[in-house]
């Protein structure tokens, strides 16, 4: 058989001059800038700047979160920032590099609280202009969604441990700030343990919380929703939510106990509701019930509700022993008073939302830890933080559409990873991306909307 079409060959040389590729990291250059994070960086760590040091361990830090952002999973990655200093600026060696890891992983506890707090002041900046587009600003709840992830480990890395899903490696918690069906979400803490921590571990569910609360503008930290699994539905995190003077909304998966079962087979079949599925539509098979009344709740927080899902497994999924009469059940708790079953329900669901930015972390740098010590790697996933912040912040006050709900790796194929041409003339720089690139507009769009941005004083 004869191709229809013959293939031209391709000559390849490397004498170009005047190119820049990952052209889209300007996007995340300009949300450096406007949300203040790389002078409140710069600011927060110059006591770890040796006298004489060329270069700030602030931008090191805002260096190292642009190269996760753009898909780098290590240190030397910092390379492909460093082969462009007119679009990046100057950029540290990789010995440069690993001292400011070094000189803060030494001072970790001051160390990290400086990170969080230059974090904390570039949120405020980062939401402001949002407008409409920033969590909370419609005076709803925010969600904050708290989950455990398995990052495995290849080497023998301090404090790695095997894991109950029997690998081996480092078990962080992590917490995120939903942004609703129209945007991502970004983190407020990620919390690195040793890969044998319990999964309902109360105190560690305790301090990512209170990080994650810390990070938020305080006008918004009593607008708060907090959202886990059943691994949260302990009677000391709840009793710490609900402690006097706290005013946390949450919505808890709780275990299915041999009690639940009881109440659930004395329901009457009027007390269930039909499920809403993700869309805010009667779902077919699925059904919503109350257990409060029927159901001893003594030492749990007052006004506590136990609301209960009864739904048939999708066809093929493997039947549990707590399923009854065929039907799956999961239960979650909630104080929140008002609003239908259904709609509490749904809002409890889309806690599931949570795996989507736990994927787009991982993929974002959480991968795979790369340095030894364990405080080592914790700067690093503060810094993964970092990272995942600012294509958030980014795609919050520059995108629109579809694009607000890009994960890292289509933001990078589309946005990020583009090439052009740097032109210079009349003391300014210009980069003159391809018209034939489908999304060209959108990029050179996003940027303008960015520069227009005043950044802080």
């Amino acid at each position: 058989m004869k191709p229809i079409v013959s293939r031209r060959k391709i000559m390849v040389s490397a004498d170009g001059s005047g190119l820049v590729s990952q052209t889209g990291g300007l996007l995340l250059l300009e949300t450096l800038r406007a949300t203040g994070l790389d002078a409140a960086l710069s600011a927060q760590l110059e006591r770890w700047r040796p006298s004489r040091a060329v270069h700030d361990p602030g931008k090191v830090i805002a260096d190292l979160a642009l190269t996760l952002a753009l898909g780098g999973d290590c240190l030397a990655d910092i390379a492909m920032l460093r082969a462009q200093p007119e679009v990046f600026g100057p950029i540290a060696s990789d010995p440069t590099v690993s001292r400011p890891i070094d000189r803060l992983a030494a001072d970790p506890v001051r160390a990290l609280k400086a990170i969080r707090v230059a974090r904390t002041a570039a949120r405020q900046r980062a939401w402001t202009p949002a407008g409409t587009h920033a969590p909370g600003a419609d005076g709803e709840l925010i969600p904050i969604d708290i989950d455990a992830t398995i990052v495995i480990a290849h080497s023998d890395k301090q404090q790695a441990a095997p894991t109950w899903k029997k690998t081996f490696g480092f078990h962080p918690m992590t917490v995120f700030a939903d942004h609703g069906p129209a945007g991502g979400g970004e983190p407020l803490a990620i919390v690195l343990r040793p890969g044998n921590a319990g999964s309902n571990t109360a105190a560690d569910h305790i301090t990512a919380t209170r990080l994650a609360l810390a990070q938020l503008p305080k006008h918004h930290r009593r607008q708060v929703l907090i959202r886990t699994d059943s691994g949260g539905g302990t009677h000391e995190f709840l009793t710490w939510l609900t402690r006097p003077g706290r005013r946390l909304s949450y919505s808890i998966g709780f275990t299915l106990t041999d009690e639940v079962q009881a109440a659930i087979g004395v329901l009457p079949e009027q007390a269930w509701t039909p499920a809403y599925d993700a869309e805010g539509k009667v779902r077919p098979g699925a059904w919503v019930a109350e257990l409060t009344s029927l159901v001893t709740l003594d030492g749990w927080p007052k006004g506590m509700r136990l609301i209960v899902r009864k739904e048939r497994p999708h066809p093929g999924a493997q039947l549990r022993f707590t399923d009854i009469d065929g039907h799956r059940f999961t239960c979650f708790v909630t104080n929140t008073t008002r609003g239908q079953l259904t709609d509490l329900e749904l809002r409890h669901r889309r806690r599931a939302r949570c795996e989507d930015r736990i994927r787009a972390t991982k993929d974002t740098g959480l991968r795979n830890l790369p340095l030894h010590d364990f405080t080592q790697n914790q700067i690093w996933t503060e810094i993964v933080a970092l990272a995942c912040e600012l294509i958030t912040w980014m795609q919050m006050l520059a995108l629109d559409g579809p694009a607000r709900r890009y994960e890292p790796k289509r933001l990078r194929l589309r946005l990020f990873a583009v090439a052009a041409r740097l032109v210079r003339g009349g003391r300014r720089l210009r980069l003159g991306i391809a018209a034939s690139w489908p999304w060209a507009g959108q990029l050179v769009a996003a940027i303008t909307r960015l520069q227009a941005l005043p950044a802080p004083t």
